[in-house]
C-alpha cells in the first residue's frame, strides 16, 4: 500500500528551505526511497509550508527516514522553522489519476469503434498532431473524421503497454493490433491482419482533452499491407 507522508511547518525562509531539500535530493541519489515530493505555501499564510512526500509503501518510508543524510537534513529544517514541523502519516487508500482515465476511456472507445468518446472526451478546440498523416487538425468534427477513417478501414484494438502522467500531460505507449476490412489511403482491402506500435500524449485541460500527439510507425502498417517493400 502506498503511504503519503505531509509536514507542515512555519517558516519565512522558503528559499533556504528549498535548496535544504535541493541538498536533500542530491545526498541521498541513489539511496532514498520517496518517489515524489511536493512542497506548497498556504495562500491565506505564505509562512506556512507543507511538504507532501509519497514512497512506495510505509516500510520503504521508514528506510528512509533512517538514512543518515534524512536525519541531519530534517535537524536542518528544524531550525529554519518557527516550531518544529508537525508529520501527518496517511495511508493511501484510492489514488485516482484523471487524466489516465481519460486518455483511457477515447483509446478504449475508438478501439470499440465509439466514435461519440470524442465528443465527451475532446475540448471543442482540440488540437491533433498525427505524424503518421499530413498535416495538423484543429476541433472535434476534424479530429472525428479522421478516426472515422481508421474505423472504416480497421478492425482494431490498443493494448496499452506503459502509461505515464505528469503535471497535464499523459503519455501512453501502445501496440494496436488490426484487421483491414476496407481500402485505406488508395491501398485496397487485403484482409491482412497487422500490428502497430506508437505513443500517444494527451494535454488535458479542465477535464478535457486539449491537445493529442499520435507518433506511430506508418511505414510498418505499409509494408505489412504489401504496398511497400520488405512485407
Amino acid at each position: 500500500m502506498a503511504f503519503v507522508q505531509i509536514i507542515d511547518c512555519k517558516t519565512d525562509r522558503l528559499d533556504d528551505l528549498n535548496r535544504l531539500m535541493d541538498s536533500w535530493a542530491e545526498s541521498t541519489k541513489g539511496k532514498r526511497t520517496a518517489s515524489h515530493a511536493v512542497v506548497a505555501t498556504d495562500r491565506s499564510d505564505t509562512k506556512h509550508v507543507v511538504e507532501i512526500v509519497e514512497f512506495p509503501s510505509y516500510e520503504e518510508a521508514m528506510r528512509n527516514s533512517h538514512l543518515p543524510e534524512t536525519d541531519r537534513i530534517f535537524r536542518e529544517m528544524v531550525a529554519l522553522c518557527d516550531a518544529p514541523p508537525t508529520f501527518t502519516d496517511l495511508d493511501v487508500v484510492r489514488d485516482s489519476q484523471f487524466n489516465k482515465t481519460l486518455a483511457n476511456r477515447v483509446l478504449d472507445g475508438l478501439a470499440a469503434g465509439d466514435l461519440d468518446v470524442i465528443d465527451e472526451c475532446m475540448a471543442a478546440d482540440y488540437r491533433d498532431h498525427d505524424y503518421g498523416s499530413e498535416g495538423d487538425l484543429q476541433g472535434v468534427p476534424a479530429f472525428r473524421d479522421r478516426c472515422a477513417g481508421y474505423l472504416d478501414a480497421f478492425d482494431f484494438r490498443f493494448e496499452i503497454e506503459s502509461q505515464i502522467a505528469e503535471g497535464d500531460e499523459v503519455a501512453t505507449r501502445w501496440t494496436w493490433h488490426a484487421t483491414q476490412k476496407a481500402a485505406f489511403r488508395d491501398v485496397p482491402n487485403t484482409g491482412k491482419s497487422v500490428t502497430g506500435r506508437g505513443t500517444t500524449t494527451f494535454r488535458c485541460k479542465e477535464g478535457r482533452i486539449a491537445e493529442g500527439w499520435w507518433q506511430w510507425d506508418v511505414m510498418g502498417l505499409m509494408r505489412q499491407l504489401g504496398v511497400m517493400p520488405g512485407a
